[in-house]
């Protein structure tokens, strides 16, 4: 199949794909976009806000509309590293036997990952960042595609550890999830306290998903669009000369690298799922607000005067 008939599947599947997921999700478009963007470029994603907002749902439901095997791993304060990523044993011929963990799976959900310690979140790292893990010296390849969706409970909450900088790099996309309007809430109230229940369908294999995240690496991008991207993570960076005054005056550390990478993989995606050949500046603006706002911190100027990352963000555009 050329790439042009393969974009044109993809963007039909997409449709379908979105459909399904919303016989269970109601509302939160932009969540389920952003979750969809990160999978399909082969990232990771963290999602932000207070119990009950159906994070553990929505991850569920992706994965069975993706029919990809799910893991959920409930992080609590004494999870030990061994916990998610296995162990060895002795078996009854008195031989060590590797007994995996959770993490082998092709969708983890990391569930408030903020409640564990630091040392529990780092055993993450690894497998988030190479798609393997290494245990008692033997190194384990995770199966593709590999993907961890983490939630996390706002910070000001009891019990919470903040995610070091270094592992919220690795995470492509934050992604705040809001209440629902009225009518949406209306909604789910309804068909949560009724007998039916929805049925998601699996649209995809895991082999699908390799070669349709092997299809958007191959979008070709305008150096125009790349050098945009690579301006505007430079422009968060309170140090540097092209950082407007808004920056340096509210932002202590901005945007690596990594962030550059991440916003055009996911305008390449973001063009693809809608039937574009090639992104342009604006799927980079579509994508920046949800690759930037984990990796640049506010001071204590812009917390006083109550304003927001995002608001930050859209300026720089």
């Amino acid at each position: 199949m050329s790439d042009v008939a393969a974009v044109a599947k993809l963007v039909s599947k997409y449709d379908a794909l979105k459909r399904e997921i919303k016989k269970v999700i109601i509302g939160q478009d932009q969540v389920v976009e952003e979750v969809l963007l990160a999978i399909f470029s082969g990232g990771h994603a963290l999602l932000i806000g207070v119990p009950g907002l159906a994070k553990t749902l929505l991850v569920n439901s992706v994965a069975q509309a993706l029919g990809l095997n799910f893991k959920r791993i409930q992080f609590t304060p004494d999870l030990m590293p061994s916990d998610i990523l296995g162990s060895e044993i002795l078996d009854a011929n008195r031989t060590f036997k590797f007994i995996k963990g959770p993490i082998f799976a092709n969708i983890i959900l990391a569930d408030e990952i903020n409640r564990t310690p630091p040392k529990t979140q780092a055993a993450l790292l690894e497998a988030m960042q190479e798609r393997s893990v290494t245990v008692a010296g033997h190194n384990y390849k995770l199966e593709l595609p590999y993907f961890v969706l983490a939630t996390q409970n706002p910070i000001e909450q009891e019990g919470t550890y903040p995610l070091p900088e270094a592992q919220l790099d690795r995470f492509m996309f934050a992604i705040n999830l809001d209440y629902p309007t009225f009518a949406e809430e209306v909604e789910v109230v309804k068909t949560t306290t009724s007998e039916h229940t929805a049925t998601i369908n699996a649209l995809f294999t895991s082999e699908e998903i390799v070669e349709y995240q092997q299809l958007i690496r191959r979008v070709p991008v305008a150096d125009n669009v790349i050098e945009y991207a690579v301006t505007l993570v430079g422009k968060t960076r309170p140090k540097s000369q092209a950082a407007p005054e808004i920056v340096k005056k509210y932002i202590d550390w901005g945007a690596g690298p990594r962030a550059s990478q991440n916003l055009i993989l996911a305008a390449k995606a973001h063009s693809v799922l809608h039937g574009k050949y090639s992104p342009d500046i604006a799927d980079v603006q579509n994508a920046a607000i949800g690759v930037l706002r984990h990796r640049m911190i506010k001071n204590y100027k812009a917390e006083a005067e109550g304003l927001s990352i995002e608001e930050i963000i859209q300026s720089l555009f």
